[in-house]
Order: C-alpha cells, then sequence, then structure tokens
C-alpha cells in the first residue's frame, strides 16, 4: 500500500531569514495525524537566506541528518566540530546526553537549500558523536545509494537506529526497481522535482507512507533527487 503526503498538507514556516516546509508536525505545525513514520520523526525543508541561520540551540536523544541540495551550510557544535556542507555531503549528529550547535548560511550572497532529518534512536542517553561523509553525483545517478545506516555498510553515515537511508537522483527517461528490505516499510521523499512511484505521479515536496511492498518502481520523465527511508 502506498499513501502520498501531498506537499501542500505540510507545514510553513517563514520568516526573514528562513522558509522552511514540514512533512511531519514540528515547532509551531501540529498535525496529530502526521507526527512521523515510524522513528521518522522530522522532515523540513529549509531554505536559509545569505548570511542567516540558527544560533546556538541543543538537542538530545535524537539523530540528526543534514543533506543540502544548494549552496553551503556552515556547522559548529560543542563537541569541537566546525564543518561546511555541501550537496553530496552527509551529515550525522547524535545528539545523545546533549549537544549544542549552530548552522548558518555560509554564503553572504547565495541562499542554501537543505532537508534536516530527524530520526529517534534506538537507544537513550548515548555518548554525543558527529560524522560527515561526501557521496559523489556519480554515487547516486540513476540509482539509490545507501547513504546512512545502522552498520555504517558500504561507506554510509551510522545511524543509532534499524534504518536504512537512501538517496538517487534521476534525469530523464530513468527508471529503477528497487527492494525492500524484509520486514521493513518505507517512506520516499521527493527533494526535487517528479517522478513515478509504481505509477503514481510525485511532484517536489510530496511524501509516500509504503507498507507492505517487496519492491518499489521509480521512473521519471524529468529530472528527480529523492531519498528513501526503510524501517521497521
Amino acid at each position: 500500500m502506498i499513501v502520498i503526503r501531498d506537499r501542500e498538507r505540510r507545514g510553513h514556516t517563514k520568516i526573514s531569514w528562513l522558509d522552511s516546509h514540514h512533512t511531519f508536525s514540528f515547532g509551531g505545525f501540529h498535525d496529530s495525524n502526521n507526527m512521523g513514520f515510524g522513528a521518522l520523526r522530522v522532515i523540513n525543508d529549509d531554505r536559509v537566506a545569505p548570511g542567516g541561520g540558527f544560533g546556538q540551540h541543543s538537542h538530545r536523544d535524537m539523530e540528526i541528518i543534514t543533506y543540502v541540495l544548494e549552496g553551503a551550510l556552515e556547522h559548529n557544535d560543542s563537541l569541537g566540530n566546525g564543518s561546511v556542507i555541501v550537496p553530496g555531503d552527509v551529515q550525522r549528529m547524535s545528539a545523545g546526553t546533549g549537544i549544542t550547535h549552530s548552522e548558518f548560511n555560509a554564503s553572504k550572497s547565495e541562499p542554501v537549500h537543505f532537508l534536516q532529518l530527524w530520526i529517534i534512536p534506538e537507544t537513550q542517553g548515548i555518548a554525543p558523536s558527529y560524522e560527515q561523509k561526501h557521496f559523489p553525483p556519480g554515487e547516486r545517478q540513476g540509482q539509490l545509494r545507501l547513504i546512512g545506516d545502522r552498520s555504517g555498510a558500504q561507506g554510509a553515515v551510522t545511524i543509532h537506529q534499524d534504518v536504512r537511508l537512501y538517496a538517487g537522483q534521476f534525469t530523464q527517461n530513468d527508471s529503477l526497481i528497487h527492494e525492500i528490505t524484509n520486514g521493513h516499510r518505507a517512506w520516499l521523499h521527493v527533494a526535487r522535482g517528479n517522478l513515478r512511484l509504481n505509477g503514481q505521479e510525485l511532484r517536489e515536496g510530496d511524501g509516500a507512507a509504503i507498507t507492505d511492498e517487496p519492491q518499489i518502481y521509480l521512473e521519471t520523465d524529468h529530472q528527480a533527487e529523492v531519498l528513501l527511508f526503510e524501517l521497521v
């Protein structure tokens, strides 16, 4: 079964430097029917204006993954990490017992567009940790590349939860069949572009809850970039 989460049903926060859409309940947006999908708690689609950003703030007991689509995002945290995240990078921050960080657009002239994903960890109270890896476009083109995994398989970042996170980029006439891990369900998020999921049209910002489907079929007549989460 596939249930589409239409992009128009997302929450929306817009202030001077931030334009953000929330797939699930977040901040001032509350939808009791959309509090997450299994351990997947947040998908925020954020656009931050030049020079704007989130000042120092704290988290705990959450796996926070950042995936940049355009531009560059500057990160600093209480563990002493400082980095700039660009397209192709995947950042994983395990908040655990507590971590403080900031996120700012690294450019004074260009906006940054990124997805921030929150996954509830399988164990609370772990030590905070940080990881960042780069996945070249060629590894994601026309296929789903594993970028996050419980064991860090295939060079993916390590997520402290039974989840497999894939990223894919597709151009005109690309198609693929993906087998869903046995015993798992899945969530597909269309980060950019348009494509079809098992024949159903999806647009940028749409999501799809996939249950009791042994495989999915993706195809596009345009261009698209997607994230796929497999969860118990």
